[in-house]
């Protein structure tokens, strides 16, 4: 099966090193990135069920995570005014129309992860 061409409007363009669209890949497709656009596929979700979703993420790359994904307008943050502080986290638009396309590629990495996991090592 051969991949799609590239679309001729950005063919040469998403190669170059100072193209915007490498900086917003490097975003979304951060060790982290995917699993919190998945994770908020589902539904609003606050801090605490997110770091419960991304096992193994710290504190601080959470943050840096969600605060990245805020600032390129794929997620949005929304403090509730209580006592203890609740924040929720949710897709923006142009968040959600990106999950679109990531939940697909998790969905085939999960099944395909082992199989490939346990093929590369006896490869070694």
């Amino acid at each position: 099966m051969e991949a799609a061409p590239l679309p001729l409007s950005f063919a040469d363009g998403v190669f170059p090193a100072g193209c915007p669209s490498r900086t917003l890949l490097d975003h979304v497709t951060s060790k982290w990135g995917v699993l919190i656009l998945v994770a908020l596929s589902e539904g609003e979700q606050r801090w605490s069920e997110l770091r419960r979703r991304a096992e193994g993420i710290s504190e601080k790359m959470l943050a840096q995570t969600l605060k990245t994904l805020e600032r390129d307008g794929l997620v949005s943050r929304n403090a509730q005014p209580v006592i203890p502080p609740r924040v929720d986290y949710s897709l923006t638009g142009r968040g959600y129309e990106l999950s679109a396309l990531l939940v697909p590629l998790a969905a085939w990495a999960f099944n395909n992860a082992e199989e490939i996991i346990n093929g590369a090592e006896t490869a070694k």
